[in-house]
Order: structure tokens, then sequence, then C-alpha cells
């Protein structure tokens, strides 16, 4: 799914209202009438719906709630906040409308002390700015965002949260913003949804889609997609009936450490599970035992170190690589990946410690191969890139590196961002707070080593990987909760994933 800024959602508005053709005032009665279903299947009959509208287009989708919401027997209260003269034309004509319903509470309020209390049985709909803002929120429309957030009402904000930016930072503006427990976002979500510096304000974010002319939505450019199931299906290679191992792959995993080799046993395991044809997994003498006995399926590759990775196998029967969990740092170790760098023809995953021994020798990271994967957590990515005051200013920082670099960026998180050499940023839409926890980070490593091995080109490899991975966490949390998941819950779901996104479960 394509994640338009804003000013590419107004020209979508445009071309539906030329094209469909639909009037206007029609188009916002089909977005607030979404709005309308998803709140009366979610809203019992003794709550009271506050609507708080801005006298533009979204406090005109607010109006038209606040009818559609009367109409179905809701006691409703509408609060006009007249911070301005000026009106919409379809904010004026849906007023008119509301006007006739005698059962609608109508305020109008520009004071501060004509801000009414907000209760626990209130919810409110935040139809005040939506994405129309263009300054921070502050004064009399600050004070009522205030009254709102220390309630203990309910709060659902049409299309954004007012006071929050799509497309720019928010959170250092100095501005007011409404915390929302829902976000009822219309056809697309917004690049600021993806960020963990606004969740506080856009709470459970959902898209109402309301009909936009498709002919726009195919030919529109952006640089922002938000991955969903269909976006995927087309990408799973399907297998030939005389195919055999040598079809799939032969990948090389560098990992573990001394203390470390579960990393090696779970990014083993998930890169088979992937459907590698062959892994070989290349770790010091003391994990030998602990991955035959763990990974029978997987081959070893042994180094002359007893407990740390000090040299690189001949790389010539690979054709992908992944090297980094659970590997350490020690001396040694960092001249093997110098010499790992200087050898290998083919795209590497790097991942964990890898990540970190490149961050301290960065003069390296030019000779890494071409298309390579880099996964890391955004402390390992702050490590290779520096601070950013902001994630607008950390996704710059990771196109930037993906642009220099010619890699790809798997920044690990809630809605993980893949970064692409081209300048394009995908975001998850798969996985959990479940995942929060050790060895999941190996177990994605595996996954793209699986699907590198595979002949997957390295951009679908992260797209399928990452979201495989976060679906397979998914179906974990559903057997185990996600107070109780481990790594390992993952890799027995990847086959559930992979069931799911091919349509033949669920």
């Amino acid at each position: 799914m394509k994640i338009l800024p804003i000013e590419k959602i107004r020209e979508a508005d445009e071309y539906t209202i030329k094209n469909e053709p639909i009037a206007s005032i029609d188009l916002m009665e089909r977005a607030a009438t979404k709005c309308f279903h998803w709140l009366r299947n979610r809203t019992a009959k003794d709550r009271t719906i506050k609507v708080v509208a801005g006298p533009g287009n979204n406090g005109g989708d607010g109006l038209v709630i606040a009818r559609l919401m009367s109409q179905d027997g809701y006691k409703v209260e509408v609060l006009i906040l007249r911070f301005t003269d000026k009106e919409s034309d379809d904010f004026t004509g849906n007023l008119k409308r509301l006007r006739e319903i005698k059962e609608v509470v109508i305020r109008e309020i520009s004071e501060e002390d004509e801000i009414p209390e907000f209760g626990d049985k209130d919810v409110v709909i935040d139809a005040i700015f939506g994405s129309g803002l263009t300054r921070p929120v502050e004064g009399f429309i600050a004070e009522v965002i205030k009254a709102v957030n220390t309630s203990k009402c309910h709060t659902v904000a049409v299309d954004m949260p007012s006071g929050l930016f799509a497309d720019k930072p928010s959170v250092n503006g100095g501005g007011t913003i409404v915390k929302a427990d829902y976000t009822l976002s219309f056809q697309f979500p917004k690049l600021c949804f993806m960020y963990p510096e606004n969740d506080r304000f856009v709470g459970q974010w959902e898209i109402l889609h309301i009909g936009l002319h498709k002919d726009f939505i195919r030919d529109v450019e952006v640089k922002n997609y938000f991955l969903e199931p269909e976006d995927l299906k087309p990408l799973l290679k399907k297998r030939n009936k005389f195919s055999h191992k040598g079809n799939y792959g032969h990948g090389l995993l560098v990992s573990g450490a001394y203390g470390k080799m579960g990393a090696a046993v779970l990014a083993s395991r998930s890169a088979l599970k992937s459907g590698a044809g062959l892994i070989t997994t290349h770790l010091p003498q003391k994990g030998y035992d602990i991955i035959q006995t763990s990974v029978p399926e997987n081959m070893v590759s042994i180094d002359s170190s007893e407990e740390i990775f000090s040299e690189v196998p001949n790389l010539s029967a690979y054709n992908a690589i992944a090297v980094g969990p659970g590997l350490g740092k020690d001396e040694q170790t960092q001249k093997a990946l110098k010499l790992l760098i200087q050898n290998a023809d083919v795209p590497t995953v790097f991942d964990a410690d890898a990540i970190n021994i490149l961050a301290e020798n960065k003069t390296w990271i030019s000779f890494v191969p071409k298309a390579s994967i880099f996964t890391p957590h955004p402390k390992e990515f702050e490590r290779l890139v520096g601070k950013w005051a902001d994630e607008f200013e950390r996704n710059e920082k990771q196109r930037e590196f993906s642009f220099k670099y010619h890699a790809y960026v798997v920044l690990k998180g809630a809605h993980t961002a893949i970064t692409t050499p081209a300048g394009k940023t995908f975001y998850n839409s798969s996985g959990n707070p479940g995942m929060a926890t050790g060895g999941t980070g190996d177990v994605l490593t595996g996954i793209l080593l699986g699907l590198l091995s595979q002949n997957y080109s390295p951009l679908e490899s992260c797209l399928l990987g990452v979201y495989l991975h976060g679906l397979a966490g998914d179906m974990a949390a559903e057997e185990q909760t996600e107070y109780a998941m481990i790594a390992s819950d993952l890799i027995d779901n990847i086959s559930n994933a992979y069931l799911s996104l091919s349509n033949k479960i669920i």
C-alpha cells in the first residue's frame, strides 16, 4: 500500500471528485459514514458522543458523524471551535443539515472559559484540524486539546489527531497534540503513524477505505509504502515438481562465539525453515556439538579457534552469506570480518556484532558487497550514522546510508523500516510487542539468508523476510501470548506464515 504525503492525498480527493465524478460534500458523506459504522460497532448506546469540530473539512466530517450518530439513537453534543471566521463550503453545508436535528446540542466556543468538561462516559470525536494543520497548535485550541487529554474520555481522531503533522516532526515543535485512543485514517496510513515518537498521539490506527479513484492511486509516485499481504503474495516463487536441494541455494552463516552459540542455532534453524536448500554454519570448535545436535539438517564449517570467529572459510560454494549473530567483537574476529568483506562477492546480511564492528571501522563499509543487507536495531544504527533529533531525521539518515553504500537497511522495531538504494522506504505491517525478546533478530537474519540463498533478490528478501518474520510472531502470540513468547516460537511458525501468505490456510 502506498503512503501518500498530504498534498498527494488532496490531489487524490480532487481527482476523485472530478473523475468519478462525485460532489465534494458527497465524498465527505462517504468518508464520514465509514467512521460512523466503525463507531457504531464499538460504542454502547449509554455513551455520550461529543464531536469537537473546527470550521474546515475535518470539522465537516465530524458534523456528518454527529448527524448519523444522533439518527442512530446516540446522545450527541457538538462543540464548534470558532478560532477563525472562515468556514469551508462543506462544513457550512453540513452544519445547516445538522441544525435541522433538534436532538443534537450544538455549542460554539471561542474562549478558554467556555471549554466544557469531558467525562469518562464521553466518546470525544476529534475533528478539529485533521491533516489540514499548518503550524503547531497554541492558545485557545491548545487548551481545548489539553482538556480532552487530561480527561478520562475515550478519544477517536478523524483522519489525524489534531496537532500532529503527517509528513514532518511534531514532538519538538512546542504545540499541543490530541492523544487519541483510536485514529481512523482515510484510504492511506500517514507517514507519522510509522514512528514510535507519535504512538502516544495516534493510539490504535485503522484504515477506512473511502473509494478514492483507483487510477490516481495506481499512477501516483511515492517513496513510502506500507507492506500488506497482497503486496507480497506475488513475490513467492512456485517450486518446480522436479526441483532438488541444489535449486534452492547454499547459504553460509558466520555466527556464534563461546557463550553465544544459541544465536547460531536460531539463525541456522530459521534459514533452513525459510526454504534454503543447504545451510552451512561457520562457528568456533566449541559450537560443533551444539549445532550438530540442535540442527541436524545443518552443515558445519569449523573455525580453528575454539571460542571465536577467527578465519574465513572458502566462500566459493555459497550464493548468500550472513554474518553477525552472537559473533562477539574480539580483535581476531574483527580482522576476520574484514577479510570476509574483502573476499565476499555475493550479497551479505550484516547483523548484530558485525554491524557493531563496522560502526567502529566505518571505512570498511565501502567495501561491503553491493546490495547487501544491514539489520540493525535503533541503537546499532545510531552507532553507524550518529544521533538524530526525531524519527524523520533518522529516516533520512537511513535513506542516505542505503544510497551511499548501495545497501538495504532493515531497521528493526514496530513497523520495521526497509530502505533501498533507490530511495524508497517500506514499513512492515506484521509483528507485535511479544517479539521484543532475545533471539528474534537472529531468527530474522536466518530468514533473510534463507531467502537470498533461494535467489530471491535482496529487495524481495527484505520485503518477504520482514513480513514473514512478523507474521510468524503474530501466530506465535496467538498460541503463547505476547508475554510468554520466545524466539524459537517464531521459527516454529515460519511454515504457518508461508501457508497464510500463499492462501492455503487462514
